[in-house]
């Protein structure tokens, strides 16, 4: 009679997996399962004798009529069975006696589990479950058993994957942080190396537009005590136009002032934009270093988009500079890309937007605001609100989805974008907030949020 019920039982299968290809993002499948599947009619015996024969399957999955029932484990069955009287209780007794008897809670997961999140939820079992086998359900509805030791060495290994790649992009930070200093040092002695003509040029256009102001009158007297001068230095006055040089001597003045101021502040942006920033934050004008990244993306943004200004009252706030200048230079891109881009796929289109599509704009506010008390302070906070919004089609739910998640640490870990780094800064380095608004058509808001101190 025994031997019939163990006719009934197939051998456990065991599915090889592959730990040597491991990922960050491998999941319960690629790892080795065990497929051994029993109906609750057969007894504890015929089942002792599949372990007895196979030490390393770690249980049964448990049917009843073809569907499965639960789980029982090799180590809930020697339990059983090494109780007093447990052989002739359960021994040649069906294992739903048995199974009634030894229910306890069973993790079930699916094969698309990820293998941290699944070692996440066995280690959250009550103590005396830790140790049991995870069931596993295909895609096609089969279950299959996890030895936890597979799983914890697996887990293991991914966990020194994961430290390896951490450590490989600290190291990449570090080397990407060294050259951009080295960069912004480069450029911030270029800028000192122009800026010195420049300020050679402005200091002395104030004694040549002067010294020129002078000997216009000087000439003008002569005219007036020399009304009739001769053929001379009539011919002479005559062929250097000198009516039209009077006229225009004072505009050419003036159109130097305003390309050297204008080259002075671009020069000063620069300076201030690849400004290394020192170990402790310094009260900086937000509104001034809006305006010296403007200044730098001015010369894509002319003529095309249009910057409104809405500047509040703001006090001065306590930043890292350079960093700062870094975050507001990636949102607005960002904004200038999308506008020009959606500029460039109308025209691409033939598209007539002169009547139905208004002018791309972008709109930077800044205000004050205080937030409500939270858990960690009692009084209202104040905060520096810096909000950039433009008018170009959105982002989809998909992107910002795929944005947000970009802001976590393991994907940060992977590729780091320019709003992931932003968000680093404003969060991590800044202790403020970062916030995305957008739906599609109706354009994107960026959210900066600093806190006074």
């Amino acid at each position: 009679m025994q031997q019939e019920f163990v006719s009934e039982i197939n051998a456990p299968i065991l599915l090889e997996g592959n730990r040597g290809d491991l990922s960050l993002d491998s999941t319960l499948q690629e790892l080795s399962l065990y497929t051994f599947e029993v109906q609750t009619s057969c007894t504890g015996a015929c089942v002792a004798q599949v372990f007895e024969k196979y030490p390393l399957v770690p249980g049964v999955i448990l049917l009843e009529d073809g569907n499965y029932i639960g789980m029982l484990s090799r180590r809930q069955l020697l339990e059983f069975l090494i109780r007093p009287f447990g052989k002739e209780m359960f021994f040649e007794q069906p294992l739903s006696i048995l199974y009634s008897y030894a229910r306890t809670g069973v993790l079930l997961l699916s094969e698309t589990t990820s293998i941290l999140t699944a070692m996440q939820l066995a280690l959250r079992r009550s103590p005396e479950l830790v140790s049991e086998p995870v069931v596993v359900k295909s895609s096609e509805g089969a279950y299959c058993l996890l030895d936890i030791s597979e799983l914890n060495i697996a887990s293991w290994q991914i966990r020194g994957i994961e430290t390896q790649v951490r450590y490989e992009r600290s190291q990449a930070q570090i080397i990407q942080n060294d050259k951009m200093a080295s960069l912004g040092r480069l450029v911030d002695g270029v800028a000192h190396e122009i800026l010195d003509p420049v300020n050679f040029i402005w200091g002395n256009l104030t004694h040549v537009s002067n010294y020129t102001q002078d000997l216009l009158k000087l000439i003008a007297a002569y005219n007036r005590e020399l009304p009739n001068p001769s053929e001379h230095i009539a011919y002479l006055m005559q062929d250097i136009e000198f009516d039209f040089l009077e006229q225009d001597l004072n505009k050419s003045l003036k159109s130097i002032r305003t390309g050297a101021e204008r080259l002075k502040k671009l020069v000063t942006s620069l300076q201030n934009f690849c400004h290394i920033d020192a170990v402790y934050p310094k009260p900086a004008d937000i509104h001034t270093i809006i305006e010296n990244v403007i200044l730098l993306i001015n010369s894509r943004v002319k003529g095309e988009i249009e910057i409104i200004r809405n500047y509040g009252s703001l006090p001065p706030v306590y930043c890292f500079l350079g960093q700062l200048n870094q975050v507001f230079m990636n949102i607005l891109s960002r904004s200038v890309d999308s506008l020009l881009d959606e500029a460039i796929r109308q025209q691409y289109n033939n598209l007539d937007t002169t009547c139905n599509e208004e002018k791309p704009r972008i709109e930077i506010i800044t205000e004050v605001i205080s937030l409500p008390p939270t858990t960690c302070s009692a009084v209202d906070s104040r905060w520096v609100s810096v909000r950039i919004a433009d008018n170009s089609k959105g982002i989809s739910e998909e992107t910002q989805q795929q944005i947000i998640e970009s802001f976590s640490v393991e994907k940060r870990a992977d590729k780091e974008t320019t709003l992931a780094a932003s968000y680093r800064i404003i969060t991590a380095r800044h202790g403020g907030k970062f916030k995305i608004h957008s739906q599609p058509g109706a354009g994107t808001e960026f959210e900066i949020l600093l806190p006074l101190v």
